[in-house]
């Protein structure tokens, strides 16, 4: 079904520059989604994305109301790419007459001439600024800061993320929308085939917690020498230290690490692994974790907001400081068959309350009221 204008149609444009095909995670995954999604919603107002070099041409729709704007620069190095979204985007967005602009990225031009809805997927800056290079700080602080004051509406994606908006830059509850993310019609068709092995979907970062899993994997394994473990993501700034301690660990032929694999190749380790493992100590929403609901693989998750709110009784949670507690998670998600039973029929239920239309839908809503407020 499509959602008809509620006004004269608009021309909404996307920022998109933020964008490296592989490069940066789950932003990549939602910005796709939403994409596709609003094709499939919306044929009564035009699009432009304004993308980068390296985008490429799949990201926009096949649609007559869709429409490329690339930009000559390059996303992979961030000062071009901070320097063009604030001094030549608004020329660019100005020249298509914009009524209305979208920043999913998390930063927006300071000086537009048009109401911007910016998005925020989390503000790991201001709750963990110890995760950040030193030189990378100051840029997130700054532009996190005036791109949440000169938006005119703000999408969060979970209650967790919207609550610390609110409080870290003082705005009127008023101004922020909870829209969650959501998740595709193929996760639920994959056949599952279970195989020995634990997987993790997770970008290589230090708040990812993955060194306690591996250190606590390499304890599980001497009890169960056939399983390996799959961790699949983003190689990030961890990823070092962690190739180290799988070394160190004795892991190295139990313990891939995939990087940022295509999705069909993610459809088939979900539909092989025996069981899925997140024990991430910060998340803004959690993606992954949906995913693996979805299809059914028995999941244990860290104990944290937004996950326990999301996956609810669909999955074993378990507290991400606690060893203890997480190394039981681990045996019970494979040891446990009832367990295992009753999470399979209830993740796919559990994932159904999340989809990508909604996530959309939501999304268009903030622009239309964004754009009448002008």
């Amino acid at each position: 079904m499509e959602i008809a204008a509620r006004m004269r149609p608009l021309r909404i444009g996307v920022n998109a520059l933020y964008l490296i095909p592989g490069g940066v995670g789950g932003t990549e995954i939602y910005l796709r989604n939403l994409v596709r999604t609003l094709g499939e919603i919306d044929s009564g107002n035009e699009y432009f994305l304004f993308t980068n070099l390296e985008t490429g041409n799949s990201l926009t729709p096949e649609k007559p109301n869709f429409h490329t704007v690339p930009q000559a620069v390059r996303a992979s190095f961030r000062p071009a790419r901070i320097a063009w979204e604030q001094l030549a985007l608004p020329l660019a967005v100005a020249a298509r007459r914009i009524d209305v602009l979208l920043n999913p990225g998390f930063t927006a031009p300071i000086f537009c001439g048009c109401p911007q809805v910016t998005v925020f997927h989390d503000l790991q800056h201001k709750r963990h600024p110890e995760h950040f290079r030193w030189f990378d700080l100051p840029f997130w602080r700054w532009l996190l800061f005036w791109s949440a004051h000169v938006s005119r509406i703000l999408i969060a994606d979970s209650e967790a993320t919207r609550d610390d908006v609110e409080r870290f830059y003082r705005l009127p509850q008023d101004q922020i929308r909870l829209v969650p993310l959501g998740v595709g019609p193929n996760f639920f068709q994959i056949v599952r085939r279970p195989e020995r092995f634990l997987l993790s979907v997770s970008t290589l970062h230090p708040h990812k917690n993955l060194d306690r899993l591996l250190r606590l994997f390499a304890e599980f394994r001497r009890g169960r020498p056939e399983f390996r473990l799959v961790i699949a993501g983003l190689r990030g700034f961890n990823s070092a230290y962690l190739d180290a301690l799988r070394q160190s660990l004795g892991l190295a032929g139990s313990v891939e690490f995939t990087g940022w694999i295509p999705r069909e190749e993610l459809y088939d380790l979900y539909a092989r692994a025996y069981a899925f493992v997140y024990p991430s100590t910060f998340e803004g929403f959690g993606l992954p974790v949906l995913e693996a609901l979805a299809a059914g693989v028995p999941t244990a998750c860290s104990r944290i907001e937004p996950l326990a709110s999301m996956a609810a009784d669909a999955a074993l949670q378990f507290d991400p400081a606690d060893e203890a507690d997480m190394a039981c998670a681990i045996e019970r998600i494979v040891c446990d068959e009832p367990l295992r039973a009753q999470l399979v029929a209830a993740g796919p239920k559990r994932a159904a309350l999340f989809s990508w239309t909604t996530t959309a839908r939501a999304t268009l809503e903030a622009l239309v009221e964004a754009a009448q407020g002008s």
